[in-house]
């Protein structure tokens, strides 16, 4: 059997700030830094061998409960760090976990990138879509390199992995873990909050991909 606890990144500053995030390499606010200590003692109550009646300090001598897999952003390794010290193992970065890039827009006021904007059509092509910000990824650009990032994270044996990343991205991971061909993406569209955690698991009899729970966040104080 595998776990996969996929956790959007809480509260960045590029959020209270009103700035398109993307590769913009925001921070976590102070209520963020507190939501990933919310978010680590939650995925330590929900492993198999950790349980909230356990100060953290006894798990720190046994091994590792859980690999945890993170985009190399900012905001997504302070979070990735402290959920790997609750789970007493180190973060594993991964590029390929990043936010899409919105290009030029990456940074500004998300006004800037309202002006500028093109919504995809109501039909045709979607994923290979140009948005309209000089630079910027394309759907089909971001799906393609979680699908691979997810690839590479499921030829672990580990039978629980976390996986941080951001909202977006994690549409489309979640498109990845049930096998959608990337062509039939285009209409995808799972809503994230800041700090949710959504559990995906695979059983041993008949090899599903199930979605548990979705943008789980009645952990978060």
């Amino acid at each position: 059997m595998k776990t996969l606890y996929v956790v959007t990144h809480p509260e960045a500053t590029h959020h209270v700030d009103g700035l398109v995030g993307g590769w913009h390499d925001s921070d976590l606010t102070d209520r963020g830094v507190t939501h990933a200590h919310d978010i680590a003692d939650a995925l330590a109550d929900r492993l198999p061998s950790n349980s909230s009646a356990h100060p953290p300090s006894a798990f720190s001598a046994g091994p590792p409960t859980a690999e945890v897999h993170s985009s190399d952003l900012l905001r997504t390794r302070r979070t990735a760090e402290v959920i790997a010290t609750r789970l007493n193992t180190k973060p594993l970065f991964d590029p390929g976990l990043s936010e899409k890039s919105f290009g030029e827009a990456g940074g500004r006021p998300q006004s800037w990138l309202d002006a500028r904007f093109i919504p995809p059509p109501a039909t045709g092509e979607r994923m290979r879509h140009d948005e309209g910000p000089p630079g910027a990824e394309t759907k089909w650009d971001l799906a393609v390199r979680v699908d691979a990032a997810l690839t590479r994270i499921l030829t672990s044996e580990a039978p629980h992995q976390v996986i941080v990343t951001h909202g977006m991205a994690a549409t489309f991971l979640l498109a990845a873990w049930m096998e959608m061909p990337l062509e039939a993406a285009g209409r995808v569209a799972f809503r994230f909050s800041p700090g949710g955690i959504t559990t995906l698991h695979e059983d041993d009899y008949f090899h599903n991909h199930a979605i548990v729970t979705l943008n789980d966040t009645g952990h978060l104080k």
